[in-house]
C-alpha cells in the first residue's frame, strides 16, 4: 500500500480540499458533494500509477500504435454514505471497475463522546485476485477506515 498526500504539492486538488474545509462552504452541500467527487478523479489518477500495466496494439487511423494500459482488475468499494461522491469520482477514472459497498457508522454504547464504529452491510464481488481501491473520504479521526479494511479483510481471507 502507498500513500498518497495530494495536498504536498501544488496542484488544483489544493483548491477542492481548502473548500471542503471552508465552513461556508461546507454548508452548500451540491458544492460539498461535487468536490469531494472531484477529489475522488485525481485519488484514481494518483492510484492508477501503482497499477501494473500492459503494453497494448491499438489500430488508429494513420497505424498501429503501442500503448501501455492497466491490467488489474478492479474493485471501487465504498463506505455509504459518505464515501459515495468520492466514489462516483473514482469510477469516473476506473469506468469499467466493479463496485462494493460496507456501511460503517458511529455507535455511541454508553450515550457520551467514546464510541466504536459499527459495520452492519457489506455486497461486493469476489476481490480474489483483483486490486480493492477503498474510498472513504475520512472525514474525521480515520476510525471508520481502519474498520471497513479489518471487516473486508475478515471476511475475504
Amino acid at each position: 500500500m502507498e500513500v498518497q498526500i495530494l495536498n504536498q504539492h501544488n496542484s488544483v486538488v489544493n483548491s477542492f480540499l481548502a473548500e471542503l474545509r471552508d465552513v461556508k462552504v461546507q454548508k452548500d452541500s451540491m458544492r460539498f458533494r461535487k468536490n469531494i467527487e472531484r477529489v475522488g478523479w485525481f485519488l484514481g489518477y494518483e492510484a492508477s500509477k501503482c497499477l501494473d500495466f500492459n503494453t497494448q496494439s491499438v489500430n488508429t487511423p494513420l497505424a498501429m500504435a503501442e500503448e501501455k494500459t492497466f491490467s488489474n482488475a478492479l474493485v471501487v468499494a465504498s463506505v455509504l454514505r459518505a464515501g459515495m461522491p468520492l466514489h462516483n469520482g473514482v469510477l469516473e477514472v476506473f469506468d469499467r471497475a466493479e463496485n462494493a459497498f460496507i456501511s460503517a457508522y458511529r455507535h455511541h454504547p454508553n450515550q457520551n463522546d467514546n464510541f466504536e464504529i459499527a459495520i452492519e452491510y457489506f455486497a461486493a464481488p469476489s476481490i480474489k485476485g483483483k486490486t480493492l481501491l477503498l474510498a472513504d473520504p475520512m472525514l474525521a479521526t480515520g476510525q471508520s477506515l481502519v474498520a471497513v479494511y479489518k471487516a473486508i479483510k475478515k471476511q475475504r481471507t
